[in-house]
């Protein structure tokens, strides 16, 4: 068996830099192997990674098993991975498996922070960006209004509460980067683009909207004055079977409020929007279910 493993040949290495799924990634490394000589096999593999099981490999591919710090150190040996191709692979599994929403952003901005990562899948980190901090879309909103100007100190000192200067450039230069917002002649316009949110972090990115934005509605009670804005709240008590019907009414309501804020906005061809607001529709359980979701 000695003679067996020091012949066999050495399969293609994928670019772990190129994925966000750890699992995929995996899956597809053993495929490359496995192409390349069709004597690899899992056991081999766990037999280099140092693990005892020699399913190990395929539990994990099809997401039945976590990894743990020391098989992750195991899998990197087999994989052939060091330095920065590492350490990105290591982040890639705590951003699948981490437990706290802290502990996953915090696994995304090592991996975003990879040059290569960040030059394959641009489009995705500046969206990740956009959505993931509350003044970007707001800026992208602010461009709709009549008075908007591409300034990043106009911007910073007109945002509620205010922001750098510093932090104003980087949001322009990432709508810019987007196509949310372009130039036409001396002025600047939004328009809607279409930027696919990767599935695997599409929950986080979704969480980390509605936290920001929950944020801003917090510190708007104690900031901004009562006449300028108007928060509502019901506690209630219902069978769960109604739950599908209030999220369904909610949806319709924010298509109702969507459609009367678009038709403000413009007058006779022109642009009449004068400010920048957040609309949070929310329902959220405050007790246990007696069935779980």
């Amino acid at each position: 068996m000695g003679v067996y493993c020091a012949c066999m040949r050495r399969g293609p290495d994928l670019d772990v830099t190129t994925y966000l799924d750890y699992r995929k990634y995996l899956g597809e490394w053993f495929d490359a192997q496995k192409g390349a000589d069709n004597r690899y096999s899992h056991r081999l593999f766990a037999r280099k990674a140092g693990v005892r099981s020699p399913s190990l490999l395929k539990e994990v591919i099809a997401g039945r098993r976590n990894l743990t710090s020391l098989t992750v150190e195991g899998f990197l040996l087999a994989l052939r991975l060091t330095g920065e191709d590492a350490d990105f692979f290591r982040a890639l599994v705590q951003l699948d498996q981490a437990s706290t929403h802290a502990e996953k952003n915090t696994a995304w901005t090592q991996v975003a922070a990879c040059r290569r990562f960040r030059e394959a899948r641009r489009a995705e980190v500046d969206f990740f960006r956009y959505l993931s901090t509350w003044y970007y879309p707001a800026i992208r909103e602010m461009a709709l209004c009549k008075d908007f100007r591409a300034d990043p100190e106009w911007i910073a000192g007109r945002l509620v509460p205010g922001i750098r200067v510093e932090e104003a450039q980087q949001a322009l230069d990432t709508l810019f980067e987007l196509g949310m917002l372009v130039r036409e002649g001396e002025s600047v316009s939004a328009v809607d683009t279409s930027v696919a949110t990767p599935h695997e972090v599409a929950w986080l990115v979704a969480s980390n909207y509605h936290r920001e934005m929950l944020g801003r509605a917090t510190q708007a009670l104690e900031t901004v004055d009562a006449r300028e804005r108007h928060l509502l709240g019901l506690t209630v008590a219902v069978p769960e079977s109604v739950l599908p019907t209030l999220k369904a009414e909610l949806d319709a309501v924010q298509q109702r409020l969507l459609h009367i804020c678009d038709d403000a906005a413009v007058e006779d061809g022109q642009i009449v929007a004068e400010r920048v607001y957040q609309l949070n529709l929310q329902l959220i359980p405050l007790s246990k279910g007696t069935t779980p979701c």
